[in-house]
């Protein structure tokens, strides 16, 4: 049956040659949220345990459905546990990883490889990265360590070198509308509508196809946006302050709203570069076309490079609060209400 993942055929092609001998003891596995990481590396893990060694991962032994149900005993997933008896968690604590190095001196208990899935590799905490060190360098036999992370940047060095690096790529606009329609049933307006918010993650599109929860989050969270850029300062600095809190309890939702941001200008910018029909949030054609008008292309490409700088920032670990404030204290004003307001 092999791997069954979309668009990432040389990752699929890695992990193949590592199936026929050439396998590395760590990897990591790098890409957008959603693009499929979680999906190919629960696949490497049934394929080096499956039972029908030919045809791995056939998806269908024994193994491998407990695997995909994470009831197999050679297989381990780390994450942050938000509801810990200490209270929520932002990062992967060294108990965790002492605890994965006791398990990895263990032989295989039914399968023939001990693989460890660690979720938000870069949210391991300094001391859990150090500890890991040990066993990325002196690897048991029988051992297969599979890092995952939405953000490389954010990975310590010395576990980044210890480890082959699988990155894996948002898909063409067009193939995941194609396989929405294809293969999950969707409509062809609400498909298109889907994969042009997708940012090319194919995982969230499905997700968002099934689960209307999902695009009316986005509608919520991008209506903020929108209110947040026509706005003052009083009203930027209190928006300022709940991301900041929300990236402090949980960094993944506060990135994702940042990336919201970049695909807004983005949209704003392809608007005044007259490709109205290329922008992602076809549903705010109006407000966009409105914003558009009271910025020049050069604001907004100022605004997009602030808002990637403040995701480097915030990645290196700086103040949450004092680089958000950084952000609306140094963005552009639009006229409000028919209300000049200098501009930037």
């Amino acid at each position: 049956m092999t791997f069954r993942i979309h668009g990432q055929q040389a990752a699929v092609n890695l992990f193949d040659a590592g199936l026929k001998g050439r396998m590395h003891h760590a990897y990591l596995l790098s890409g957008p949220a959603h693009v499929g990481k979680t999906s190919l590396a629960t696949q490497f893990a049934q394929a080096v345990n499956c039972l029908v060694p030919d045809n791995a991962p056939c998806g269908e032994c024994g193994a491998c459905i407990r695997i995909a149900s994470n009831g197999h005993a050679d297989v381990q997933t780390l994450a942050v546990d938000p509801e810990s008896a200490e209270g929520p968690r932002t990062l992967i604590g060294i108990d965790a990883v002492r605890g994965l190095i006791n398990s990895a001196q263990l032989r295989p208990y039914e399968g023939r490889m001990r693989v460890f899935i660690i979720q938000g590799a870069d949210v391991l905490s300094v001391d859990a990265a150090n500890a890991l060190l040990k066993v990325l360098e002196e690897p048991p036999p029988d051992v297969l360590i599979l890092l995952l992370t939405d953000n490389p940047a954010g990975v310590l060095p010395t576990v980044k070198s210890r480890c082959q690096t699988v990155a894996m790529r948002p898909l063409p606009e067009g193939q995941v509308e194609e396989l929405l329609q294809a293969e999950h049933g969707v409509g062809a307006e609400q498909a298109h509508v889907t994969a042009r918010l997708s940012r090319g993650c194919l995982g969230w599109a499905i997700e968002a196809s099934r689960d209307p929860a999902v695009l009316a989050g986005v509608h919520q969270r991008t209506e903020k946006i929108a209110d947040v850029v026509e706005s003052g300062l009083e009203v930027r600095l209190a928006y300022a302050d709940d991301l900041a809190r929300r990236f402090q309890r949980d960094r993944a939702p506060a990135r994702e709203e940042l990336f919201l941001w970049l695909r807004w200008l983005r949209d704003l910018l392809l608007i005044q570069q007259g490709q109205n029909n290329t922008v992602a949030n076809v549903s705010w054609q109006d407000t966009l076309e409105r914003q558009a008008r009271a910025l020049t292309p050069h604001q907004t490409v100022r605004w997009l490079n602030q808002i990637t700088e403040t995701l480097e920032y915030l990645d290196r670990n700086a103040n949450g609060r004092l680089v958000l404030d950084m952000l609306m204290l140094e963005s552009p004003r639009l006229e409000v209400a028919g209300t000049p307001s200098p501009l930037a």
